[in-house]
């Protein structure tokens, strides 16, 4: 592996559900010689699965569920790309996962354009000035008009766009992709099939003769890239890394096109590990000693040793294998002996690591969503959140003798932030908390698979959760007292106040002013 952390690139993929986010990542992986065969996300049986998605569920259906790492090398440098959820019923996975990115590729489906998840995400990138790159993808399908497309990325996310590389027609009339700044002209020699070939085309005008690009599809490609190059601002790499501009590429990642430049373009322009938020101070990249949180906590990702891997984002200094590292929560030294780098489910040994890379520690369960490791400074990283669950439901155990299974379960996936899980102080049903209800069909599934416990929901009078805090210790122990019934304590054993409604939370909140209702809570 590439020796410094400037070589270092760590970025994400986001977009909204079935904008092609999991095909570009095997794309990706394919361009950059990580793999050697991607796999079509909509194939089902016996057919080679999405390399990124290794669970059942996530194979089964087609869609990513959690997010998933890989490290691979390239011209030179480490590539840590992270794969996130799409579906909004997983959003607070993506929001973590995003804390530990440098940059960020933005997918949109040429026909749709930018939807609702896509904005939500791009909305969480801006709130820590993560440079977005964008690649307007199937553009070998029927699609909206390429100007369309980049006034909707200005207007309604406030970004100025820059045209990289622009479709030669869409759809049943689309014959390649131009590259706009070196004139490289991207086609299949077999219409409708996966690039193969690159053409240097003086100009455009010239795509009829050299490219086999009929009459009309030219003269109105010439139009639309004069406009493109005239009408857009120029790349501006201060501009791009402050999160002002994106680079627009124009693709097909089913059928390869512009994702090798796309990969290019996070090699020489995304930008090598900045610093992380932390307190008291803010940790630098090229600092000596070794700092990293963690921001997902995985079990069961090799079912034959029911392991637990912590994702750790090396945020400085020169990891190796062996070194001791302390535990900032706990005070506790920990010795990663086994540190392993990811592509996907599989995994090697890590014998070394950089800032900027995502290292996995195999734990038994001492390790959590939020941890600080350092060389033996009191660190603590920031920005980590947990939010407050939309639907709440009761457990029901159909097999009583297999509680112990069940406390496993779920304590386990409540640790991945996959669910939330509460005690109640009254009462023995455990209720989870989920922001979609597709988490509770993948709950329900990894119960199954993993831990052979049938897990069903029932209706839970509450609608909702808050985290309950106070300066005043005599006002919390008054209002706890007072609301038994409805008090409830999470995986941390913090206070959590179960609602009725909002009506209800509102009166609480009149009533006990000296007690804070927490939508976020951060996790350290």
């Amino acid at each position: 592996m590439a020796l410094d952390h400037a070589s270092r690139r760590t970025f994400a993929i986001i977009s909204h559900p079935d904008a092609g986010k999991t095909t570009l990542t095997e794309k990706l992986l394919l361009a950059g010689g990580a793999i050697r065969l991607a796999g079509a996300v909509r194939t089902r049986g016996d057919q080679r699965r999405a390399r990124s998605d290794w669970m059942k569920i996530e194979q089964d259906r087609g869609i990513s569920v959690t997010s998933s790492v890989m490290t691979f090398d390239y011209d030179g440098h480490t590539c840590n790309l992270l794969d996130t959820p799409g579906h909004e019923d997983f959003s607070e996975d993506t929001y973590r996962t995003l804390t530990a990115v440098d940059s960020a590729i933005m997918v949109i489906d040429a026909a749709k354009g930018i939807e609702s998840q896509t904005r939500k995400l791009f909305e969480v990138c801006r709130l820590r000035d993560i440079p977005i790159i964008t690649f307007v993808n199937k553009v070998d399908r029927e699609g909206r008009d390429g100007f369309e497309l980049l006034d909707e990325i200005q207007e309604m996310l406030a970004l100025d766009v820059s045209p990289m590389i622009w479709p030669i027609g869409m759809g049943s009339d689309f014959y390649g992709c131009y590259d706009l700044r070196d004139g490289s002209f991207s086609r299949a020699s077999r219409r409708g099939g996966h690039f193969d070939e690159t053409l240097k085309v003086p100009s455009p005008e010239k795509l009829g003769e050299m490219a086999d690009v009929p009459d009309h599809i030219v003269t109105a490609s010439s139009e639309a890239i004069e406009l493109a190059q005239a009408g857009y601002a120029p790349f501006d790499q201060a501009s791009f890394l402050e999160g002002h501009l994106t680079p627009v590429i124009f693709g097909s990642a089913l059928n390869e096109f512009s994702v090798q430049p796309l990969l290019d373009l996070i090699i020489g322009h995304a930008p090598s590990p900045r610093p992380s938020p932390a307190e008291p101070r803010e940790v630098k990249p090229d600092e000596d000693k070794v700092t990293g949180f963690i921001f997902k906590v995985q079990a069961n990702m090799d079912k034959n040793h029911r392991d637990r891997v912590a994702f750790m984002r090396v945020c400085s200094g020169h990891f190796k294998r062996g070194m001791k590292l302390k535990q900032v929560r706990t005070s506790k030294d920990i010795l990663v002996h086994s540190p392993i780098f990811f592509l996907a489910q599989d995994r090697e040994i890590a014998e070394d690591a950089q800032a900027g890379d995502v290292i996995g520690i195999p734990n038994h369960g001492t390790v959590r969503v939020g941890d600080t490791f350092t060389e033996g400074e009191a660190l603590r990283f920031t920005g980590l959140p947990a939010f407050a669950p939309e639907a709440l439901r009761r457990v029901r155990l159909g097999d009583m003798t297999r509680v112990k299974q069940m406390r496993a379960a779920l304590e386990d996936l409540a640790e991945e932030g996959l669910i939330q899980v509460f005690q109640p102080e009254v009462g023995s049903q455990w209720i989870v908390g989920v922001v979609g209800v597709l988490q509770l069909d993948v709950l329900a599934s990894r119960a199954k698979q993993e831990y052979g416990v049938t897990l069903e929901f029932e209706a839970s009078p509450y609608e909702m959760a808050r985290w309950v805090t106070s300066e005043d210790a005599a006002a919390l122990a008054t209002f706890r007292e007072r609301n038994r019934l409805a008090m409830a304590t999470d995986r941390d054993g913090s206070y959590v106040f179960l609602a009725k409604g909002s009506w209800e939370l509102d009166y609480a909140a009149k009533t006990y002013e000296d007690i804070r209702f927490l939508r976020t809570k951060e996790l350290q």
